[in-house]
C-alpha cells in the first residue's frame, strides 16, 4: 500500500511540474471538464453522468498506467512522449497526438457507454 501512495505522489507532483503544456491550458481543462458535467447533468441527468465519468476515469487511469509503465515512470521517450536531457537532468519534452486521440476514444466510447 505504501508503495501505492509513493507512486500516485509521484505522478502527482509530475503532473504539477510538467512543461508538456502550459499551467493556463491545465486549468482551462478544468474548466472544461466542469462544464462538459454541468451539460450532461442538464441533459442525461445524474445517473447517465456519474456512468460516463466512471468509464472515462476508468479508461484513462489505464491509459495513465501504460504510458507511465513504457516510459519508465516519465523517464523514458515512448510513441509521442519525448524524454530529452538537459545538464545531467532528465526532463519530459513533449507529448502529442497518440495521447490526446485516447483521451478523444475514452470521451467517444464513455458517452456511447453511458
Amino acid at each position: 500500500m505504501a508503495k501505492l501512495i509513493d507512486g500516485i505522489k509521484h505522478d502527482l507532483s509530475f503532473i504539477k511540474a510538467h512543461t508538456l503544456q502550459p499551467q493556463w491550458y491545465k486549468v482551462l481543462k478544468v474548466f472544461i471538464l466542469l462544464g462538459f458535467m454541468a451539460g450532461y447533468i442538464f441533459l442525461f441527468g445524474w445517473l447517465k453522468t456519474m456512468l460516463f465519468f466512471a468509464v472515462f476515469f476508468f479508461m484513462s487511469i489505464l491509459v495513465h498506467i501504460t504510458y507511465r509503465l513504457k516510459t519508465n515512470r516519465w523517464t523514458q521517450t515512448w510513441l509521442d512522449f519525448v524524454v530529452i536531457e538537459e545538464d545531467g537532468d532528465i526532463k519530459a519534452e513533449s507529448i502529442g497526438i497518440f495521447y490526446y486521440l485516447a483521451v478523444v476514444v475514452n470521451t467517444t466510447l464513455s458517452l456511447v457507454i453511458s
